[in-house]
């Protein structure tokens, strides 16, 4: 059923080898795909299209389908209310949100001093971008705002400077685009339950409020109105923005309307962003039923039931109940099991996965694992992950062995490092398709085949990461089969076979990443694919 409404906490749960999710929803927190509008006695706001607006005493408001609606049907395409910097310890341009350096030999606004990619950079003066009121207003500030930012800066002093680029934008709003701001003010912000939490509330008054009063000195701050209305904003971001950002861009955004929608761990909807524009473009991914909620992923999908749940409780402040949180086994991904430390033989996992700290059991043996010790086990796992280059193709399978009789193979930090090597075996140097022996090229097959299989449980349809990895996986399966053709190894029926399951692929690929927006690598690879189903005169 649909869920509590929208929260996200500040830090982000992203690994490095973990597919790319854009428009990341800090979203509106409603558990189920399938909630029929009648639950819980919502009443209807009728509007035009696809799609109305529900209301529930319970669960806020929710986009409900209007009719039955297939699979890629355009839902919502909008361009942000406002933009600013993602909350990390990366520096970006301000006006296009591509990486940049803070060393001397950065260039800088010459009117502010914060650092941009280069004078010509398109979006200064606009309305996404670095704003001339900003430029003045941080101006007039230089030894609290960017002098501090320098190749010496901790990575949590850049990321507490940077957090604060959003909300002054939006605090200039007020008097520079009024109706805009207007639009943002309406949004949920959960003031009070947020209030409540006391490590979330200490961090924003001590990181925001009191810097922006005491050190940027914003006089209305001073006031206990004007705080308040900053911890608003604060509780307005974390509970609506999206995160988005193409071909190295980090940002996120908040737009008038797409933060309505529900929230599940299995969503009906994919949703990317114009690289120009920075427009959402969301649609359905599957086909949806008519009363259906629409709904999206807040946290990531390919992320186990503990880490999703934790993730959203610590900054939506709702446990997600949905349906893949409530199965032991996920939907069948199984992508939180554990091989069993006692026997060796079973597998563990959740028995009561809606309670956040019950143990977990063997399926063969008597043992239980607490919660706290498989945290901690999953947190040491993750750190060795992330401690191998993305490109390093020896130490990630050298991770894959290491723990293939700790995990069980679907698991989530496996498929990440499967996923990386999806990527970059056939497209680095060494490891090129020309270059790579049968036995990689196997490889490259079966960990394309065993994401895939997840993928089509967990985000089945037309979805970004089905397109890319049936892309990534119609090379390997197309050179095996003219090397066993020219070995005698396959007969040329079994050849035949093949190369029509390679044009499906392809054709998939295609339908799926032709979706994206024109200038996104995802829709120059759709390109790829396009191109190579006419080659093959299909």
């Amino acid at each position: 059923m649909p869920g509590r409404k929208k929260q996200l906490h500040h830090k982000s749960n992203k690994a490095r080898h973990q597919p790319h999710q854009r428009a990341e929803r800090n979203g509106n927190g409603q558990q189920s795909q399938s909630e029929k509008e009648s639950e819980n006695g919502p009443t209807a706001e009728p509007v035009p299209g696809p799609f109305r607006i529900a209301q529930s005493e319970v669960y806020g408001r929710y986009l409900v389908a209007n009719r039955q609606l297939e699979a890629g049907e355009l839902l919502i395409t909008e361009e942000p209310l406002v933009i600013g910097p993602c909350v990390s310890g990366d520096a970006v341009c301000l006006g296009c949100y591509q990486p940049v350096g803070l060393g001397r030999d950065q260039y800088r606004c010459p009117g502010c001093g914060w650092p941009l990619c280069e004078a010509s950079c398109p979006g200064l003066g606009r309305r996404v971008g670095h704003t001339t009121e900003e430029c003045a207003l941080y101006g007039e500030r230089r030894p609290a705002v960017a002098e501090l930012l320098s190749d010496r800066t901790s990575p949590s002093s850049v990321r507490d400077l940077y957090e604060l680029v959003m909300i002054v934008r939006i605090l200039l709003m007020r008097t520079h685009a009024p109706e805009q701001f207007a639009l943002i003010a309406r949004m949920e912000s959960h003031t009070e339950e947020r209030r409540k939490n006391a490590a979330l509330w200490s961090h924003y008054e001590q990181k925001v409020v009191g810097r922006l009063r005491d050190e940027w000195k914003l006089g209305d701050l001073a006031l206990e109105e004007g705080a308040r209305e900053v911890h608003e904003i604060c509780g307005i971001l974390d509970v609506n923005c999206f995160e988005i950002g193409q071909k190295g861009a980090k940002a996120r955004t908040l737009y008038p309307s797409a933060f309505l929608l529900a929230h599940d761990c299995s969503p009906n909807t994919a949703h990317t962003d114009d690289p120009r524009s920075f427009a959402i473009l969301l649609r359905t991914s599957r086909r949806v039923s008519e009363h259906e909620a629409l709904t999206l992923s807040y946290a990531y999908t390919l992320q186990g039931t503990l880490k999703r749940r934790s993730f959203m409780y610590e900054g939506k402040l709702f446990w997600c109940r949905c349906r893949r949180c409530a199965d032991p086994q996920e939907l069948g991904s199984d992508c939180s099991a554990i091989v069993c430390r006692a026997c060796q033989q079973g597998t563990v996992r959740a028995v009561a996965p809606l309670e956040q700290t019950a143990d977990w059991a063997c399926d063969r043996c008597d043992h239980q694992t607490k919660v706290l010790d498989l945290e901690r086990q999953m947190d040491h796992i993750n750190n060795d992950l992330e401690a191998i280059d993305v490109h390093d193709i020896p130490g990630l399978e050298n991770f894959l062995v290491r723990y293939r009789k700790t995990l069980r193979p679907n698991h989530y930090l496996l498929l990440s490092a499967k996923y990386s090597l999806c990527q970059i075996y056939g497209r680095i140097k060494g490891y090129l398709l020309s270059e790579m022996s049968p036995q990689d090229i196997v490889r490259k097959e079966r960990y394309c085949r065993e994401f895939l299989a997840i993928i089509d449980l967990l985000e089945p349809g037309l979805t970004r990461l089905r397109g890319l990895i049936m892309y990534e996986l119609h090379a390997p399966v197309m050179v095996l089969a003219q090397m066993g053709l020219q070995s005698g190894q396959i007969s040329r029926q079994d050849f035949q076979r093949r190369v029509k399951e390679v044009a499906k692929l392809l054709q998939n690929s295609r339908d799926i990443l032709l979706l994206e927006p024109e200038g996104s690598s995802e829709h120059e690879m759709g390109m790829a694919a396009a191109d190579a189903v006419t080659k093959m005169g299909l």
